[in-house]
């Protein structure tokens, strides 16, 4: 039985820049790369063409192209973690096992398992800092503690970045160091129980658009305009290096590289503060807010059907393209927490469903920021106005005329809630749950 090293790929498709990779290829036996298809998290989907794992099967895709020319073969697996490592140690004789940091919490139970298992089979497991610039407590205060506010976490951010963070990882020169075998057959969407099959043009490109970020600050948020990069879903999946976006972007937009400095905030506090990943608010006393019993608002919301026109234009959007602009984002999720006083977590949990660029982290920091539960400095009567907000960032109506044709229509629906009622009744109920904490 030939002795290996196996590299994990997750959520890190690509073999370029890649520091899990580098350092297993470094290793002092042959690499073989590795992807599961894991059946813990997918049966969890609903929607059985969800264009996120068809995302995925395109990148794995691609990875094998490349290692095909080198020689090698990536080995796709469907099944769980445990019954795949079960597996591969009875393929080989494995000494180590090397994969990129998921803060996630189910990756962190799940790499525990998997540990577990190869220190009994006398291997060990490996992981590396990859899709972050700063993880866990490389950014803190000076008493240790970890920051809560985004600003000074920032601002600390920004003195301790230095050149070497940014320096990326010559996996290429070592490309020889791959076990080599014939090409490995992938299996099909189908047989993993999921539907469709897409190309890269049904996404958005990875490629850096520096006319864009050049003007980031100015356009980005209005929806209308093509003022976003959209790599989100690049940077949740690993098809890019966040090194290389940043070491690029930074000197071409600040406000740009405040938004891949947001990434690493919300993925710290996701690691020091794992209960907000199970469903509880960052602030507890948020937690005591009594929340409506949903009459079908949710529902409407949904759809799109709200009768405010850039909330359905948001929420119109995300259902045709897993996308949402984020200034919409924030307008779609404040109008389900603070105007029809639904609990914020049925809005992330359908965000979690649609989004193209789903990240825990991420979308739960969103979510908390809109509801006011989350670490944020801003009191919770701070509620959007969608007339307003409309007025700011669509003036001229050309994204709502695009997701919302009808919207000046008898057969346009009336708004679910008035504005002026909704929010002073936000500020009554948050101000009851919240007068005594």
């Amino acid at each position: 039985m030939q002795t290996v090293n196996i590299f994990w790929f997750r959520r890190d498709l690509r073999l370029q820049d890649n520091a899990a990779l580098y350092h297993a290829l470094k290793s002092d036996h042959t690499v073989v790369p590795i992807f599961i298809f894991d059946t813990n998290i997918l049966n969890e989907l609903e929607d059985k063409n969800d264009r996120r794992v068809a995302f995925i099967h395109i990148a794995l895709q691609e990875l094998q192209q490349q290692l095909i020319t080198i020689g090698s073969s990536l080995e796709v697996y469907h099944s769980t973690p445990l019954e795949v490592y079960k597996q591969l140690l009875a393929k080989y004789k494995i000494e180590k096992v090397f994969t990129n940091h998921d803060y996630e919490p189910y990756a962190v139970e799940r790499e525990i398992l998997i540990n577990d298992l190869l220190s009994n089979s006398g291997a060990s497991l490996h992981t590396y800092k990859d899709q972050v610039i700063f993880e866990k407590n490389e950014v803190i205060k000076d008493d240790g503690t970890p920051y809560t506010v985004f600003t000074p976490y920032s601002k600390k951010w920004k003195a301790e970045l230095k050149a070497f963070h940014l320096k990326a990882y010559p996996t290429g020169k070592y490309f020889s160091n791959f076990f080599k075998q014939p090409a490995q057959n992938i299996p099909s969407l189908q047989s993993i129980g999921f539907v469709g099959e897409e190309t890269l043009s049904n996404f958005p490109s990875k490629e850096l658009d520096k006319e864009l970020v050049k003007k980031y600050q100015q356009q980005r948020d209005f929806p209308a305009i093509k003022g976003t990069s959209k790599l989100g879903l690049h940077f949740r999946f690993g098809t890019i290096s966040i090194r290389d976006i940043a070491r690029r972007g930074m000197v071409l937009s600040e406000t740009y590289l405040n938004e891949l400095i947001w990434r690493d905030f919300y993925q710290m506090i996701l690691w020091y503060f794992p209960q907000v990943g199970k469903g509880k608010a960052f602030k507890p006393a948020y937690d005591t807010i009594e929340w409506r019993i949903d009459n079908g608002e949710f529902d409407l919301w949904c759809k799109g059907q709200t009768g405010y026109p850039i909330v359905d234009a948001g929420m119109r959007e995300l259902n045709a393209t897993g996308f949402m602009h984020n200034r919409v984002r924030m307008i779609v999720a404040s109008f389900l927490a603070k105007h029809l006083l639904l609990d914020w977590r049925l809005g992330e949990v359908y965000f979690a469903q649609k989004l193209l660029d789903f990240d825990l982290a991420a979308n739960n920091g969103g979510w908390q920021w809109a509801a006011g539960s989350g670490c944020d400095a801003a009191p919770y009567f701070r509620i959007f106005n969608p007339y307003l907000q409309t007025q700011k960032f669509d003036p001229q109506l050309i994204y709502i005329k695009k997701w919302v044709p009808e919207f000046q229509e008898f057969t346009y629906p009336l708004p679910i809630v008035n504005h002026e009622l909704a929010r002073k009744r936000c500020l009554e109920v948050y101000g009851n749950a919240l007068k005594n904490k």
